[in-house]
């Protein structure tokens, strides 16, 4: 259903229109720390642009006063003055020839910036995202924000800066004009500001209408983007043309333009129209003024020479404030997009305290006490009352429907979120007084949902452990434990095999095969002394299963292991089964204390069992 149309600009979204000054001193600061010479080199060509114009329309006037003194002179001085007349020519021509150098220059620099500050901001988002705490990507909001800032915030420092340095050029520009100006008039001057005002005032208000449709659209825009990747990107495909799913999303994706571009239509419409009539204001200013300076000529107050000075200062001021009102009113327009920049940029992350690398009691293990935890947004908790104690060298299955919370407990203990209520203890210490870095330097894990990274076959077993992401000796030694390496030996570039479809040469992999990679993922960290498997073998026969899973078991005989499994024929190998519904611990045990209970476990154990009569 269509979404009402975007709300008028409020003061805490535009932060006002002089907040424009706060962020153009920020791009400037920005602009500076990326490249100091190039910005310096901007600033003095800017300049030097500012000041040519005015220097060649005074050159101008010389050059016609020199030729009417010329054809009014005797003949034996004649060659004198035409002298006069080539000199301020050929002072022309350099004045115009620097002037060219200027313009080429800027545009040079505003090129080579564009690049290296697009780079810049680019990686300040995504070093911001490092930070982010899992929670806020979990947050369509947050997304929201994050899309705004990737969409239009990143060329924004530069537009901003530039525009800055443009307003500064014309600035220069109308002082030299205006000096000049005045001795014809000063009203001559006051006309010139003047009538360039209506047309700025309507490109500001309508710039704040087109930054509240900006923040409007960014769910659509968000959606769009997605159906582009659904029917786009090969792990799609598939499902896309069985279901035919291709006119159905093909629909939606314009649908959402159709909305998307009434709106964008009816702020065009309005912009555009409005800005010609205002325009129409400085144009009849602009002819009144020729009228004025050509009847003054006519008079005889001012001479032929300073007439066509005139016209062409009044020509190219009214363009230079034009140009600094429109610079303005684009100066309001970026500082608008960019708060949306420094808005995700100070997004608040969690800032950790320095933690403790070892526990009071190593012997311990890992405690729950009656930890629960809700998920931001959410009505009902995932989890509620867990208590678990599992020492070094045991093995711990987590048993229960999609959905009952055992995923989410993985979470909490991982640190990917915090309990809400209760807590979690390892080696007798608070999950949370832990350094971050040594927690997780202790636990290999592959997640259900694992990364299949467009890598090589070696980096993709190398993130499991970044300080040995390289590393080829510690690829073959985790994937000989992960059981990876024979499908290794099967691949013609071995661990330098790149894999997915992506890039030139790359091999897909069968689910099974990208479960072995993740599997060796795991064994990367030779520290982890906590091995957590969340659905490892879903994509495997049973028979591969079981013997991975026996293999796994005499790798962990010294390790906390931690099982996530529906397959019962594995989940019995744990020393601690425990059954979660609703996040709740409903039945904990061996296999066979559960089998005695002939409680859930039991009921679940013979239907799977029933299955393979």
């Amino acid at each position: 259903m269509p979404r009402p149309p975007p709300p008028p600009p409020t003061e805490s979204v535009t932060q006002g229109f002089f907040g424009v000054f706060r962020y153009s001193r920020r791009a400037l600061e920005l602009v500076w720390s990326t490249n100091r010479g190039l910005t310096f080199a901007l600033a003095f060509l800017t300049l030097a642009a500012g000041l040519l114009p005015a220097a060649i329309a005074w050159v101008g006037a010389k050059i016609i006063d020199a030729v009417v003194a010329a054809t009014a002179v005797h003949a034996e001085t004649g060659e004198l003055a035409l002298r006069d007349v080539y000199t301020w020519v050929a002072i022309e021509a350099g004045i115009v020839a620097a002037l060219a150098f200027s313009q080429r220059g800027i545009s040079l620099c505003q090129a080579l910036l564009r690049a290296q500050l697009g780079q810049r901001v680019n990686m300040m988002i995504l070093e911001k995202a490092v930070q982010l705490e899992l929670a806020q990507f979990e947050d369509s909001e947050f997304y929201d924000k994050l899309t705004r800032a990737r969409r239009e915030a990143s060329s924004r420092p530069l537009s901003l800066v530039n525009r800055t340095f443009g307003l500064a050029q014309n600035l220069v520009s109308l002082t030299s004009y205006g000096v000049l100006l005045v001795q014809f008039s000063p009203w001559a001057v006051a006309v010139l500001v003047v009538a360039g005002l209506p047309s700025f005032l309507a490109e500001t208000r309508f710039a704040g209408d087109a930054f509240a449709l900006f923040r409007w659209r960014s769910p659509d825009s968000r959606m769009q983007s997605y159906l582009e990747s659904v029917i786009a990107r090969e792990d799609n495909v598939k499902e896309v043309k069985l279901f035919g799913l291709g006119p159905l999303l093909i629909g939606r994706y314009r649908d959402i333009f159709k909305r998307l571009y009434g709106r964008d239509r009816d702020l065009a419409i309005r912009r555009d129209g409005w800005g010609f009539v205002l325009g129409l204001i400085g144009t009849v200013a602009l002819y009144g003024a020729y009228a004025w300076i050509a009847m003054a000529a006519v008079v005889e107050r001012i001479t032929l020479g300073q007439m066509t000075m005139y016209l062409m200062l009044f020509r190219q001021g009214q363009a230079a404030v034009s140009a600094s009102l429109t610079a303005i009113g684009g100066m309001y327009e970026d500082n608008l997009y960019l708060s949306t920049l420094y808005e995700y940029l100070e997004t608040p992350v969690r800032q950790a305290p320095a933690g403790k690398v070892t526990g009071p009691s190593p012997d311990d293990g890992i405690r729950f006490e009656n930890v629960g935890f809700t998920y931001p947004g959410a009505n009902h908790p995932a989890l509620v009352g867990i208590d678990l104690h599992i020492r070094p060298g045991q093995s711990l299955a987590l048993v229960g429907e999609n959905g009952s919370g055992k995923t989410t407990l993985i979470k909490l203990l991982t640190r990917l979120y915090s309990p809400t209520t209760g807590r979690i203890l390892l080696d007798g210490l608070e999950l949370q007084e832990w350094d971050e870095k040594a927690l997780l330097g202790r636990i290999g894990v592959i997640f259900q949902d694992f990364s299949r990274y467009q890598f090589i076959l070696g980096e993709n077993i190398g993130v499991g452990d970044v300080r040995h992401f390289d590393d080829e000796a510690r690829w073959r030694e985790a994937a000989d434990k992960g059981m990876a390496d024979s499908l290794v030996e099967g691949l013609p570039g071995g661990y330098h095999t790149q894999l997915g479809r992506w890039f030139a040469e790359g091999q897909e992999l069968s689910g099974g095969q990208w479960q072995k990679i993740a599997l060796a993922r795991a064994f990367m960290r030779e520290d982890a002394d906590i091995l957590v498997l969340d659905e490892p073998t879903a994509a495997m026969d049973a028979a591969a299963e079981a013997t991975i899973f026996e293999h796994f078991r005499r790798l962990t005989e010294n390790r906390i292991a931690i099982l996530i499994s529906h397959r019962f024929s594995t989940v019995r190998m744990a020393s601690q089964i425990v059954v979660i519904e609703n996040g709740r611990i409903i039945e904990r045990g061996s296999h066979d204390e559960l089998i005695a209970q002939d409680g859930h476990y039991a009921s679940l154990f013979s239907l799977q069992a029933a299955g393979y009569r």
